[in-house]
């Protein structure tokens, strides 16, 4: 596969897209720099490192994308590739008709203004995202980071350059629940993180979007799916599809910087911060994406 370069936003947020992907400190299957953001992940079993040199300051808001495979990719797993970066760079969601559409909003339109051109920066995968919803949920971030690099080093291989590719469903398949609950895993995050890779891998659910396989059919799959609720859905599709009109209103985060926004004295309940964001629809992705970076402004 060729190196080609992929033209950033003029009003492009490097700075975003740089700490989603830092997040782990001994960055075993990521590589973060302010001049390259190289990335490991397994495509059709073959391990990938994708490197995205980024554009220095004041030059042309150019990045140079060049793919390493330890082997022959199918023309589908370039296409995943190709795929991939635009996740990993948060080019999935146009932020301009959120920007359009809440310009007189008495809610989120100083908000925005505040945070003009933020994006939703992605994982890689949708099946990356998934897995990093079920292995965080309910857990606190640097322990999830923990968990997330056990994952990695139990079910990943490592490319030739050294950096460790996040699992893919037949990896992560072959893993036994004592294999995670060994390592921290409590045995129903470990259960339902298998079960997720082993039905994607039986090809008993379908995680590529189709004709015959949109959003919705995917959603109501993934909620069939013991230990996946609501908020993992979600977050899957924000994440991993690139959604734009996810309902967060499970998020405690998402409850907190709303509570804040409204100038409340108590979190605004489940079923009312629904309410609320139904009001920005087919926008609610990027609303959820502000009153998320409203939380550390200076992030």
């Amino acid at each position: 596969m060729k190196p080609y370069t992929l033209a950033l936003p003029a009003d492009y947020r490097l700075d975003d897209v740089l700490a989603f992907h830092r997040r782990d400190a001994e960055s075993i299957a990521e590589q973060v720099s302010t001049e390259r953001l190289r990335k490991g992940m397994l495509l059709d079993g073959v391990p990938v490192v994708l490197d995205i040199a980024l554009p220095a300051a004041g030059a042309a808001a150019d990045a140079r994308i060049t793919v390493h495979a330890d082997g022959k990719l199918s023309a589908a797993g370039q296409q995943q590739a190709r795929d991939a970066v635009l996740n990993i760079l948060g080019l999935r969601i146009d932020p301009a008709p959120f920007y359009r559409f809440v310009k007189k909003d008495p809610l989120f339109a100083a908000l925005a203004k505040r945070q003009p051109g933020l994006r939703i920066v992605q994982s890689a995968t949708v099946f990356e995202a998934l897995t990093w919803a079920i292995i965080g949920q309910q857990i606190n971030l640097s322990f999830a980071i923990a968990l997330r690099r056990t994952f990695i080093l139990q079910a990943g291989q490592q490319h030739s350059s050294g950096l460790w590719c996040y699992p893919d469903a037949r990896s992560a398949a072959a893993l036994s629940v004592d294999d995670l609950t060994s390592r921290k895993f409590s045995r129903a995050k470990a259960e339902t993180l298998l079960r997720l890779a082993q039905l994607v891998t039986d090809g008993a659910l379908r995680l590529e979007l189709a004709d015959d396989n949109r959003i919705e059919h995917i959603s109501a799959a993934l909620l069939a799916v013991k230990g996946i609720g609501p908020w993992t859905v979600n977050y899957g599709l924000l994440r991993g599809y690139g959604d734009a009109d996810c309902s967060l209103h499970g998020d405690v985060a998402v409850r907190a910087a709303l509570q804040t926004l409204l100038g409340e004295d108590a979190k605004p309940h489940i079923k009312r911060t629904e309410e609320i964001l139904a009001r920005y629809s087919p926008h609610r992705t990027m609303a959820a994406a502000h009153l998320w970076a409203s939380l550390h402004p200076g992030d």
